[in-house]
């Protein structure tokens, strides 16, 4: 492959999760000088490891990964601050010589960066907060997310309508912005290749099913068990990733295991079908990647794909 000119380019790896981002971002990165900025947004908090799949001491020992244990679990941490965080890494990763490689599979944190919203900071409103989630426990979270769409229907159209802590931030957003936050977009100066990870269905969801069980093996629970200890509660924002209040369930006696794996499962598969309305098949800007290969011929797809061009 030619020599990258590393100080206008951008790789990002984006697709559903358990395709394999995290591996093939490393062998890039290792193949090719480059670092790694996450586009994870459960991955940003200290002490939440295996069931965020946070690369391991090792992989980040091998090649500088960014945007990975910011904040603790209790803090805010918005796709505001998010963004600008990210550009900051890229820029360092840039002056460095180095290829920048976002991968992650949060679609708002990746489509934010590599189409340039231009995203206001907005502290929490947190009275405001608390009206509009007693309201949901009453109305729904669905009659929500149809006020939100009277008054911002491009926010509303890129929110689950079952997300109550993104329904209610979003209005928090309205309330305070007004009119004002209709989102513009800046497009970065840097070069942007798009690469895609795609599986059939039933193969995502059974690879799925097997990362779950190796979580627990490798001491989900345990992790679980520390955080609450610690005083995180399963009511944060950073607990409601996927898993997380599962576990909390079955360590309060309201679940078996088995019970709560399932869970995790069947909420895991809802949310991949969830990053598919982010990364759609049909998008022009993505060069998509068979996933069911063997990495070594993952990675050799993703060099090819580098070298067909730029989105």
């Amino acid at each position: 492959m030619p020599a990258v000119d590393r100080r206008d380019r951008l790789v990002a790896i984006v697709g559903p999760t358990a395709t394999g981002k995290s591996a093939l971002a490393l062998r890039l990165a290792q193949r090719l000088g480059g670092e790694i900025v996450s586009a994870d947004s459960r991955q940003v908090y200290r002490g939440m490891d295996i069931g965020t799949a946070k690369p391991s001491a090792v992989e980040r020992a091998a090649v500088p990964h960014h945007l990975i244990d910011v904040v603790d679990p209790d803090e805010e941490y918005s796709l505001a601050v998010y963004l600008r965080d990210a550009a900051t890494a890229i820029g360092d990763a840039h002056r460095r010589r180095k290829l920048p490689i976002l991968a992650g599979g949060t679609g708002q944190y990746a489509w934010g960066l590599i189409e340039g919203w231009q995203v206001p900071e907005v502290p929490p409103d947190r009275e405001l907060r608390k009206r509009l989630e007693a309201r949901a426990a009453v109305e729904g979270v669905e009659a929500l997310h149809a006020e939100l769409a009277k008054v911002d229907s491009e926010a509303a159209s890129r929110i689950d309508s079952r997300n109550l802590r993104r329904v209610v931030r979003a209005l928090e957003i309205r309330s305070i912005q007004g009119d004002t936050v209709a989102r513009s977009k800046k497009p970065p100066e840097y070069r942007i290749t798009v690469l895609g990870l795609t599986l059939p269905r039933d193969a995502l969801y059974r690879r799925i099913d097997d990362r779950v069980d190796r979580m627990v093996e490798a001491g989900w629970v345990d992790e679980v068990q520390e955080l609450l200890d610690l005083g995180y509660g399963p009511e944060l924002p950073s607990m409601s990733g996927v898993g997380y209040r599962e576990l909390a369930d079955f360590l309060r006696g309201e679940l078996d295991l088995d019970g709560a794996a399932e869970r995790i499962k069947r909420r895991t598969h809802g949310f991949a079908r969830q990053q598919h309305n982010w990364f759609k098949a049909a998008d022009a800007r993505i060069q998509w990647l068979d996933a069911s290969t063997s990495l070594d011929e993952l990675e050799d797809q993703a060099i090819d794909g580098l070298k067909a061009g730029l989105c």
